[in-house]
């Protein structure tokens, strides 16, 4: 894996060819020695406050784990959780995240799988040091990747992933003996995730018909039975998982099973999740997409009506639709736009004190509740947005009229070259004065390939389409 080793969320790639358990193993060691180190034992901080201990088997804030309780208290161990989605791959690398987060000297909870939200909520929950996410989300399932929760379940900053790069062939010496870190599994840390949903459910689903796509991913069990306790009557897609077809033709990024099930069911709308569940997008009872945007638009006007949507303002990524900001200032709320990724949507939030923010792609935070993007919270209060209005999402999602919009991914050799380019810049701006106020034109460079996205809105579909292939063409010509 060349240049920087994380992306845009964590490190991906093939699995072991990329992402080879070696690999996973020094990556986890390195996480350990950064995140743990001038820290007090985390096992001993959560015994201290009250979980109580006998024998073998304790329970730390809820969730039963295994402890060596020989060892005196002074001397326990940091403490890590790690999940992962079902895919094949996930097998095999979690052993080996476990390996090397034990040869760091960290006690190590296996929560199995479980997307990627009750991961980061677990790690705060059970007051670990870290959490570690074994998921490629939507990729396909040769794919895999690892993501890195630090303490409090917050996403990593770019300096501390520096940092855990640059210990990957240094970790420095490790602890023998007793220092050694114990693999244990969890018993019932999926009930507390979903507990901490039901509570966070503004009001019942009672009345909705909703038909959930799981993607055969980490949610195929948590989404169904949370959406039905909340109140919904539930049909399931995508929910049989079997290592191998995760994000086949399901999920997030393949709607069409979704749209044609909601129809067929007669049901009020459809969810839609991607592997790890961090995602949430859906379609009204017709089958009609309903994205990221209108979705956080949704939530947003439905905080603010409840008066928790802080400073009266929503945070949204550089790709949010022109239509999706002419609604929130219809509102009379605010927008903050950061880069793609929900970590640099969160990172304003936690910097401006906000309690809104996402992605068009459906990674939604509602920082009340969750420190990621979580599309089961997300759903959830969708759906109870719907149900407490009495009208239906189609009608909910008219509050956004959006601006046809283009996304054109170009190949190039130096995706970092590419916005710098004399010929580029020009293409750019002749587009730009074609559009006016009425549109605009973004590149990006993907945070995981050798890719730039040329995205182009316009008041029509045509002219979008005709504009991004020409600035792509000259793109591609880099």
């Amino acid at each position: 894996m060349g240049g920087r080793l994380f992306g845009t969320d964590g490190v991906r790639g093939l699995a072991n060819a990329d992402l080879t358990p070696l690999l996973a193993m020094r990556l986890a060691t390195a996480a350990a020695r950064v995140l743990t180190e001038g820290r007090g034992p985390a096992v001993s901080r959560a015994v201290s406050v009250g979980a109580t201990v006998s024998g073998r088997t304790g329970r730390v804030a809820g969730v039963r784990v295994e402890e060596d309780l020989q060892q005196p208290p002074q001397r326990r161990r940091p403490l890590a959780v790690v999940g992962r989605d079902p895919r094949a791959s996930g097998e095999m690398l979690e052993a080996a995240v476990a390996a090397g987060l034990a040869s760091a000297g960290v006690d190590v909870v296996l929560l199995g799988v479980l997307p990627t939200p009750a991961v980061a909520f677990l790690t705060g929950d059970m007051r670990a040091d870290l959490g570690i996410v074994i998921s490629a989300s939507h990729n396909a399932m040769p794919d895999n990747g690892i993501k890195i929760f630090a303490a409090g379940g917050l996403k990593l900053e770019d300096a501390v992933e520096d940092a855990i790069e640059a210990r990957l062939d240094d970790p420095g010496a490790l602890p023998t003996g007793e220092g050694v870190g114990r693999v244990t599994r969890a018993v019932d840390a999926d009930r507390r995730y979903l507990d901490h949903l039901l509570v966070a459910t503004p009001n019942p689903l009672t009345g909705l018909k909703v038909v959930v796509d799981c993607a055969h991913g980490a949610s195929y069990i948590l989404a169904p039975e949370v959406y039905r306790r909340a109140g919904a009557e539930v049909v399931v897609i995508g929910g049989d998982p079997d290592g191998l077809n995760i994000n086949a033709g399901v999920g997030s990024t393949y709607l069409t099973g979704l749209r044609e099930k909601v129809v067929a069911e007669g049901a009020d709308l459809g969810i839609a999740h991607d592997g790890d569940a961090d995602r949430c997008l859906a379609v009204d009872a017709k089958g009609r997409t309903v994205d990221g945007d209108t979705i956080l638009a949704l939530l947003a006007i439905s905080l603010r009506r409840r008066g928790k949507l802080a400073k009266d303002t929503v945070v949204a990524t550089v790709m949010a639709n022109i239509g999706f900001h002419q609604a929130m200032a219809k509102e009379g709320i605010a927008v903050r736009t950061t880069g793609v990724g929900d970590r640099y949507v969160l990172e304003e939030m936690r910097a401006g004190g906000f309690t809104a923010g996402g992605e068009q792609s459906g990674h939604l935070i509602l920082s009340d509740h969750a420190t990621t993007g979580d599309g089961l919270l997300s759903a959830l209060h969708l759906m109870a947005a719907v149900a407490e209005s009495g009208r239906t999402l189609a009608d909910l999602a008219t509050v956004v009229t959006k601006f046809p919009q283009v996304l054109i991914n170009v190949r190039v050799s130096d995706k970092n070259a590419v916005a710098a380019d004399p010929a580029v810049v020009a293409a750019v701006k002749a587009a730009e004065a074609e559009l006016g106020a009425d549109g605009r034109v973004l590149l990006r460079p993907s945070g995981t390939e050798p890719v730039v996205r040329v995205m182009v809105e316009a008041a029509t579909d045509e002219q979008a389409q005709r504009v991004a292939d020409d600035v792509a063409a000259v793109v591609g010509k880099v």
